[in-house]
C-alpha cells in the first residue's frame, strides 16, 4: 500500500485550480469501482460507515477502531486516494491525537475534523457547536499527530447554517490559523454564503451537503472549492439492489432469471482475479 503517491495525488487537487466530485465508497470493492472508472479521490463518511460497520443511523456509536479497520480495508484495496470524515475526532482533543494516528496509519490521504458538539448530550435540540478555542484545540492536536506532512487535515464546520456566515469564516480563519491544510464547510445553500466565504479565506474549500445553487463545478472551482460531494447514492443503491435481489429470490424468482447481476468478468476484473492467479503460478506451482 503506498500512501506517499496517493497522498501526493490528493494534495495536487487540493492545490490545483480545478473542483473534483469524489466517489462515495464504503469497502473494498465499492473502491475498486471508484478507481476503475477513474475517480481522482474516494470519499467515506461517518454516516456511511455507522450503516457499512453496524447497520445503524449516524448517531456517533461506531467507535473509532471499527472506523479505522474499515478505512484500512478500503486503502489497501487499490491506490485510490480515500478521504475520511473522521466526525468530532471521537473525544476531545487527546482522542483527537489518537484518532489521526490510527487513521494515518489506515493509509488515507485526507481527514476531516469537525466542530460541532458529538455525540448528541442530553437535552440537545439541534446542532450545538465548541467554543472556537476548543475547536482550535483539536485543529492543533490533529496537526501535532500527523507523521506525514503529505496527509491533509481538513477543519470541518457546519455552523453557517444555524449561526451565520459570519460565524463560519471566524471558525474557519481560526482553525486555518492553527495550520490546517483547508476548511470543509457542511450545508452552505447559496451562491452568496460561498462567494462571502471565498471573500473572507484564503486556503483550499470542501463541501458537503451544498444547496442546489452550488452545483457547478466550474463555479465552485472559482470560488476555491476543491472538493464537493455529491451524497452518498452508490451504498443506497447497493442497499436497493441487495433487498430486491433477496426480496425476487424469496418470492420465487430463479436466480438465472434475475436481473441486474454482475457479470462473471466484472466479478473477475473487481476482484484483481488476474493478479491472484499470476501469484498462484508463481509461488504455488
Amino acid at each position: 500500500m503506498n500512501c506517499n503517491s496517493r497522498r501526493e495525488q490528493l494534495r495536487a487537487v487540493f492545490t490545483g485550480d480545478t473542483c473534483i466530485h469524489p466517489g462515495s465508497v464504503y469497502d473494498p470493492i465499492s473502491a475498486r469501482v471508484a478507481e476503475d472508472l477513474g475517480f481522482e479521490a474516494g470519499m467515506f463518511a461517518g454516516s456511511i460507515a455507522s450503516l457499512t460497520v453496524l447497520g445503524a443511523p449516524d448517531l456517533i456509536v461506531l467507535t473509532l477502531s471499527e472506523f479505522a479497520d474499515q478505512a484500512h480495508r478500503i486503502c489497501r484495496a487499490g491506490e485510490l486516494p480515500l478521504i475520511v470524515d473522521a466526525d468530532h475526532g471521537y473525544g476531545n482533543a487527546l482522542n483527537v491525537r489518537r484518532t489521526v494516528e490510527e487513521l494515518e496509519s489506515a493509509g488515507v490521504a485526507c481527514l476531516t475534523i469537525e466542530d460541532t458538539l458529538l455525540p448528541q448530550r442530553f437535552g440537545q435540540a439541534g446542532a450545538e457547536f465548541l467554543e472556537i478555542d476548543e475547536g482550535v484545540g483539536k485543529m492543533k492536536a490533529a496537526l501535532a499527530a500527523r507523521q506525514d506532512a503529505r496527509t491533509i487535515v481538513l477543519g470541518r464546520t457546519g455552523a453557517v447554517g444555524p449561526n451565520g456566515v459570519d460565524n463560519g469564516i471566524r471558525r474557519a480563519t481560526a482553525y486555518l490559523d492553527a495550520g490546517v491544510d483547508g476548511i470543509m464547510f457542511v450545508g452552505i445553500k447559496t451562491r452568496a454564503e460561498l462567494e462571502a466565504i471565498a471573500d473572507a479565506i484564503d486556503a483550499p474549500i470542501m463541501l458537503g451537503g451544498a444547496g442546489a445553487e452550488l452545483k457547478d463545478p466550474a463555479y465552485l472551482a472559482e470560488c476555491g472549492v476543491r472538493v464537493s460531494l455529491q451524497g452518498h447514492q452508490p451504498f443506497m443503491a447497493a442497499v436497493q439492489a441487495m433487498h430486491d435481489c433477496l426480496k425476487a429470490l424469496r418470492e420465487g424468482t430463479p436466480p438465472a432469471q434475475l436481473e441486474g447481476i454482475a457479470s462473471g468478468d466484472l466479478m473477475k476484473q473487481l476482484s484483481r482475479d488476474a493478479s491472484y492467479r499470476d501469484w498462484q503460478k508463481e509461488y504455488l506451482a
